[in-house]
């Protein structure tokens, strides 16, 4: 395609509306050449219509095809890996799109870029947790947070199903798993997407929710109880990349913690094993002990 039907699609794109003379004397071009050139663009697919009389012209339909992208091998490469990346985070928000997108980008790419795709593939991968690449959930929930909409579902929690109505704050996808902050009532639950169940979206709107990067900017202004953790020099490098514990110094973590968090925090330092230990508080180092053992009974 040459740069003057890119700057085409980039005109109409823009001004949504147009004539054939408007385009040759912008263009420095016949009118025969620019319909030839229009014709292209209709045939590649570029979603046009006519319309006649006094007023008429060329306009592109709602649903258009956006102008490509124009490379270097380099990038080329890089996008082609991002690509391959999302295929594997599962249930990523519009995911359909991610098959048919790797599909006709890796088509339009010289072969001698195809070749070495196929062989690189061949040498990387990208492992996510196992789980169904549905969709639905995280692309439902998403429209529901730009809405500020309420929604109803059932949630697998360790007490069993449950009925819940919240109003999404948005998503975010850690450790494999996407997490869904939500606020019922006066309060901020954190909801596993892959617990969520026959969701249903409701009328009720609440102006009030902040958005995502707005809560996660926000404070908690929960009343905290100051933990303080000693890592091994090997629990250290693994705290580095955990989004809790990035913060440790010397060895050494402190942090104002939520008592109703206590729970969640026990099993995060359970997968530390011997690499952390608690050095207080005596609510916190109990609750990991009880779970420690309640492994440990199930191995008499």
């Amino acid at each position: 395609m040459n740069n003057r039907k890119l700057a085409i699609m980039r005109l109409m794109d823009s001004r949504k509306k147009f004539t054939a003379r408007e385009l040759a004397e912008r263009f420095q071009v016949s009118i025969r050449t620019i319909q030839r050139d229009l014709n292209d663009l209709q045939e590649m697919g570029f979603p046009l219509y006519t319309e006649v009389g006094v007023n008429g012209g060329y306009r592109v339909l709602p649903n258009r095809i956006l102008p490509p992208l124009q490379l270097t091998q380099h990038e080329a490469l890089g996008l082609f890996m991002m690509i391959e990346y999302l295929e594997n985070v599962p249930d990523f928000p519009y995911g359909s799109i991610r098959t048919h997108l790797g599909e006709e980008y890796f088509s339009t790419l010289p072969q001698d870029v195809q070749d070495l795709i196929t062989r690189m593939r061949e040498h990387i991968t990208f492992v996510q947790h196992p789980g169904e690449h549905t969709e639905s959930l995280t692309t439902e929930i998403l429209g529901a947070a730009v809405e500020q909409r309420e929604i109803e579902f059932m949630y697998h929690s360790r007490q069993g199903y449950k009925k819940v109505q919240v109003v999404p704050i948005g998503i975010y996808y850690d450790h494999g798993y996407w997490y869904m902050p939500a606020r019922r009532k006066d309060r901020v639950l954190l909801y596993r997407v892959d617990r969520i169940q026959k969701l249903i979206m409701l009328d009720s709107i609440d102006e009030s929710v902040p958005s995502l990067q707005a809560w996660l900017e926000s404070k908690d202004d929960r009343e905290s109880v100051e933990v303080v953790l000693q890592f091994t020099d090997f629990g250290a490098r693994l705290a580095g990349s955990d989004v809790l514990f990035n913060s440790v110094e010397g060895n050494e973590w402190r942090g104002g913690v939520p008592p109703e968090e206590f729970p969640f925090t026990a099993r995060k330092l359970l997968s530390y094993g011997p690499e952390v230990k608690v050095i207080e508080p005596l609510e916190l180092q109990k609750q990991v002990r009880d779970m420690l053992e309640r492994s440990l009974n199930q191995y008499p």
